[in-house]
C-alpha cells in the first residue's frame, strides 16, 4: 500500500517530531514545577537520556510516545502499511534500549516512573498527575 502522502510531505512531518520538549513531557514538567518539584532535564550521564530526573529523590521519568515505543493495546500505536518491517525494528530497538536502560537504573539504585503519552491526554491526564503525586510524596 502507497503512503497517502508524498515523500517530501512525509519527510517534513516526521522532521517536525521532536524527543525533548514534547507536549506529554512539558505537562509533567510544569506540574511538578507547580507542585514545587526541581528537577533535572535529559540528563545524558544517566542510562536512557531520563525525560524528568528528580536528583533528591533518586527518581527518574521517562514519557514515553506511545508509537516510538510500541506501547502494546494502545490506539496511538499502529504500525504503518508502509516500511512495516523498517518501523517494527526501528520501535524493536527503541523498547530494547528502555529495557537496557531500565536495568542499568535499577541497579544503580534508581526508582523509574514511566509515563505513556495516552495517559497524559484528557480524561486521563488529571489521574495519572494525581498519582505521579502520590508516588513521589510516599517516597
Amino acid at each position: 500500500m502507497a503512503d497517502v502522502h508524498s515523500k517530501e510531505t512525509r519527510s517534513y512531518n516526521m522532521s517536525r517530531i521532536k524527543s525533548k520538549n514534547t507536549k506529554p513531557e512539558m505537562l509533567v514538567r510544569r506540574f511538578l514545577h507547580k507542585k514545587g518539584f526541581r528537577y533535572r532535564l535529559h540528563v545524558k550521564d544517566l542510562p536512557g537520556k531520563p525525560d524528568i530526573v528528580l536528583p533528591k529523590y533518586k527518581i527518574v521519568i521517562f514519557i514515553h510516545g506511545c508509537f516510538w515505543h510500541g506501547h502494546e493495546g494502545c490506539k496511538y500505536y499502529v504500525v504503518p502499511k508502509t516500511r512495516t518491517e523498517w518501523w517494527l525494528n526501528k520501535i524493536q530497538g527503541n523498547t530494547n534500549n528502555d529495557v537496557k536502560s531500565e536495568a542499568l537504573l535499577t541497579e544503580a539504585g534508581w526508582k523509574i516512573i514511566k509515563i505513556w503519552e495516552c495517559e497524559l491526554k484528557k480524561p486521563l491526564s488529571e489521574k495519572t498527575l494525581e498519582q505521579l503525586l502520590l508516588f513521589l510524596t510516599q517516597e
